[in-house]
C-alpha cells in the first residue's frame, strides 16, 4: 500500500471479466493503474448483483468489459487533487456521480449530474481511457465502477464516504437497488400518508418502493408479479395486495382499478418492460394519478400512450437512483439503516464468494434471489 506521499503504482489482481455477451465471466489476472488526478483506488470488500448487470452482459457490445455497480469497499489510494478522502477511508461507489457544481447538481431540483453522470462507453469520465488491461490491452468499465474486481479506480465524485461502522456486507445495496425504490417512494413520487398505489415487478427495487411506501403510511400497495413466490416476502415489506397476471381473467389494469375504487394514487414500474408503463399508466386514478417509471427496459426502449391518459389528468415520471444526489443524500440512509429505521438485511437472499459469481447470475436470471452479496477475498 502506498503512503499519501508516494505515487501508487499500478497493481494486479483477480477481477471477474466479461468476454462476450451472455458468456460465463471468467477470472482473470487484471491490471489496475494508480488513481489518475480527482480518482481514487478502492479495494472492493463487498459487491451486489444487480438486475442492470445482467441486461447489459446479455445485450451490450463492449468487452472484454468488468461488470459490478453495487459495492461497498476501502480507499487504497488516492489521486492528484483529492482532498476529501484517504487511505482507509470507507466508501460506497455509485454509479451516477455529483461534481456539486454543475447546474443540475446546483439546482437543488435534479440528481442528473452533467459532468459525472451515467457513464455508458465503458471508460473513465476523466480522459475517456480505461484503469484496466490484461496483458497490455483495455479492458472495459461498466457504469465507471466495475466492482467486479478486487480494485477498481473510480472518480472522487462517484464515491460517498461512510462510517466505517456501517457492516459493508449489508449496505453495498444502498448504492443503487434499496435506495432506488426507496427515492422513488419518497424524492420522485413524494407518497402521502393513507394513499394507494400498485409495484409491477417485486424484485428488490420494487420491494424497496414498498417498503418506502408502508414507511409513509401508505393505506394500500399492491403487488403485481408473475412469480406467486414472491408474495410472503412482499408481505414483510408492506404488500397488502397481491396479483398474479396469469391468474386474472381481465387485464391487470382492470383489476387494479376494480381493487383500488378506481385507480390507485400512484403506480411504479420496475420491471423495465415498457409495454408494462403503459399497463401502470392506465392502472391509476385520473385527476391526480401519478406512474413512475425504474426499469431499465432490454427491447423496446419507446413508451406509446393514448393522449387521453394525460388529458383526464395523470403524469408520467422516470427516476434515475430515485432522485437521491449520492454524496448530499447517501449517508443520511446510512444512518437510517444503522438506527433501525429501514430493511436492508430481508432483499439479501444470498451471500457468496467472489468465484462463485457466476452462480448469483444464474439464480437471478431464473428469478430465485433478491441480492446476491460477493465477498471479495481478504
Amino acid at each position: 500500500m502506498s503512503s499519501s506521499i508516494d505515487q501508487p503504482n499500478s497493481i494486479t489482481c483477480k477481477a471477474m471479466v466479461a468476454w462476450e455477451a451472455g458468456k460465463d465471466l471468467v477470472m482473470e489476472e487484471v491490471e489496475v493503474s494508480p488513481p489518475q488526478p480527482h480518482e481514487i483506488r478502492v479495494k472492493v470488500v463487498c459487491t451486489s448483483l444487480c438486475r442492470t448487470d445482467i441486461t447489459a452482459w446479455e445485450s451490450q457490445a463492449i468487452f472484454p468489459r468488468i461488470f459490478g455497480h453495487e459495492a461497498s469497499g476501502i480507499v487504497e489510494s488516492v489521486g492528484k487533487g483529492v482532498t476529501e478522502f484517504v487511505e482507509g477511508d470507507h466508501v460506497l461507489t455509485v454509479f451516477t456521480g455529483e461534481c456539486k457544481t454543475c447546474k443540475h447538481c446546483e439546482s437543488g431540483k435534479s440528481n442528473m449530474c452533467q459532468v459525472l453522470g451515467l457513464e455508458r462507453r465503458g471508460v473513465m469520465h476523466s480522459d475517456q481511457r480505461t484503469r484496466f488491461s490484461i496483458k497490455g490491452k483495455p479492458v472495459y468499465h461498466y457504469c465507471a465502477v466495475s466492482s467486479f474486481s478486487e480494485y477498481t479506480v473510480v472518480h472522487s465524485g462517484c464515491a460517498v464516504k461512510v462510517s466505517p461502522q456501517a457492516p459493508m456486507e449489508k449496505i453495498c445495496l444502498l448504492s443503487c437497488g434499496v435506495a432506488a425504490g426507496l427515492g422513488a417512494a419518497w424524492n420522485v413520487a413524494d407518497i402521502s400518508k393513507g394513499s394507494t398505489l400498485v409495484i409491477f415487478g417485486l424484485g428488490t427495487v420494487g420491494l424497496a418502493v414498498a417498503q418506502g411506501a408502508k414507511l409513509r403510511g401508505a393505506s394500500q400497495i399492491i403487488g403485481v408479479d408473475i412469480n406467486p413466490e414472491k408474495y410472503e416476502k412482499a408481505k414483510a415489506f408492506g404488500v397488502t395486495d397481491f396479483l398474479n397476471p396469469n391468474d386474472c381473467k381481465e387485464p391487470i389494469q382492470q383489476v387494479v382499478k376494480r381493487i383500488s375504487g378506481g385507480g390507485t394514487d400512484y403506480s411504479f414500474e420496475c420491471i423495465g418492460d415498457t409495454g408494462m408503463v403503459t399497463t401502470a399508466l392506465q392502472s391509476c386514478c385520473d385527476g391526480w394519478g401519478l406512474t413512475v417509471t425504474l426499469g431499465v427496459p432490454k427491447v423496446k426502449p419507446e413508451i406509446t400512450s393514448h393522449y387521453s391518459a394525460f388529458l383526464s389528468g395523470k403524469t408520467l415520471k422516470g427516476s434515475l437512483f430515485g432522485g437521491w444526489k449520492p454524496k448530499s443524500d447517501l449517508p443520511s440512509l446510512v444512518n437510517k439503516y444503522m438506527n433501525q429505521e429501514i430493511q436492508i438485511d430481508e432483499f439479501i437472499t444470498h451471500n457468496m464468494p467472489f468465484e462463485d459469481i457466476n452462480k448469483a447470475f444464474s439464480l437471478m436470471r431464473e428469478g430465485k434471489c433478491l441480492r446476491c452479496v460477493i465477498h471479495m477475498p481478504n
